[in-house]
């Protein structure tokens, strides 16, 4: 399992990387990465923690690229869907998909104290789940694992 969230890198290169491979994923399968959703990808790599919508809207607008919410929510919708970006459900906001091409099933570790959020790659339904699932006849189609705690940083600050 790898984790990419806490661990200091080169955010240029990460954000390069990340928006090459989703305009490839786009002209492989006729996606549009119009310029709004690849404003919001951007926007979404470069910060590295979960960002709402309006605070999406607030970053689009400044840039005259909308103003108005569903111009966020369309963008989220269609990053979410492409699998460029999950929502992180206990934040309300969302977060760039850090495995890009190869995110199954994600698990998120998010610091209560900064909100910065980490990606892990996990396969809950091969675990506890899976068993207590199969046991109770259930079928897994989506899981979402959140976990709250404190990032290393914080840690590391705190101490």
């Amino acid at each position: 399992m790898s984790t990419i969230g806490f661990e200091p890198h080169d955010h240029r290169h990460c954000v390069a990387d990340t928006l090459a491979k989703a305009e490839a994923h786009c002209a492989d399968t006729g996606l549009r990465l119009t310029p709004v959703r690849r404003r919001a990808l951007e926007i979404l790599l470069a910060r590295h923690r979960a960002v709402g919508a309006y605070d999406l809207l607030a970053g689009l607008a400044a840039e005259g690229l909308g103003a108005q919410p569903p111009v966020a929510y369309r963008a989220l919708d269609f990053l979410v869907k492409a699998g460029f970006a999950h929502k992180i459900e206990a934040l309300n906001a969302y977060i760039a998909c850090a495995h890009l091409g190869n995110c199954q099933t994600p698990a998120f570790l998010i610091c209560r104290s900064c909100k910065s959020v980490a990606e892990a790659d996990t396969a809950p339904a091969q675990g506890r789940l899976g068993e207590a699932a199969e046991a109770a006849g259930f079928v897994i189609e989506r899981t979402v694992v959140e976990a709250e705690g404190i990032c290393p940083q914080c840690q590391d600050q705190a101490a």
